[in-house]
């Protein structure tokens, strides 16, 4: 009798913990291959009609890029969204974040890019939303070379990709020019 109890809890404890290891995959992102690409961009055009105003929402014409950077992230594969905590970044990335069905992650740009942070997007597509220095900053902290310096403050279409394989880094910029209609 004792061993048909021990047999039975041992079948219980196995059932719930190959359970809860289901739960866990199922949780975690799905890893597309080796490479980890991040997709850095700082905010959309903001409004600037307040100059005491710390922490303006976009423009009309900062909206419309926004809507046009989802259109530009259509096709291209997602499973990651960083914003800092203002408007302008969250705005950014909205229409971004509801067609990919991404809950936006609000992060500190002096402590984003750290060992837990990598493993934790290895293999993984992250876009991440900042500002004219924080932008630069984060490329240069994923690359571990200070190549990067602030962005002009009326540049608010430039990319980077930093595309990560087997440890080496490579970064492309590009002018993504939006159309204006």
């Amino acid at each position: 009798m004792k061993f048909q109890i021990y047999l039975a809890a041992l079948v219980l404890v196995l059932l719930f913990s190959s359970c809860n290891n289901h739960q866990e995959q199922k949780n975690k992102p799905k890893v597309l291959d080796e490479s980890t690409v991040y997709y850095l961009i700082r905010h959309a055009e903001k409004d600037r009609t307040d100059s005491t105003n710390s922490n303006p929402n976009l423009n009309s014409f900062g909206v419309h890029r926004a809507q046009e950077w989802a259109r530009y992230f259509d096709s291209i594969p997602l499973n990651q969204i960083y914003t800092t905590n203002f408007y302008r970044t969250q705005q950014t990335i909205y229409f971004i974040a509801e067609k990919k069905k991404i809950k936006a992650q609000t992060y500190d740009p002096n402590s984003l890019i750290n060992e837990a942070f990598l493993d934790s997007t290895k293999g993984l597509r992250v876009l991440i939303c900042g500002h004219s220095n924080t932008t630069p900053a984060l490329v240069n902290q994923l690359t571990k070379n200070k190549v990067y310096s602030d962005m002009d403050d009326s540049d608010n279409s430039s990319l980077f990709v930093v595309t990560i394989e087997n440890g080496v880094p490579k970064v492309t910029v590009r002018t993504v020019t939006l159309p204006l209609d």
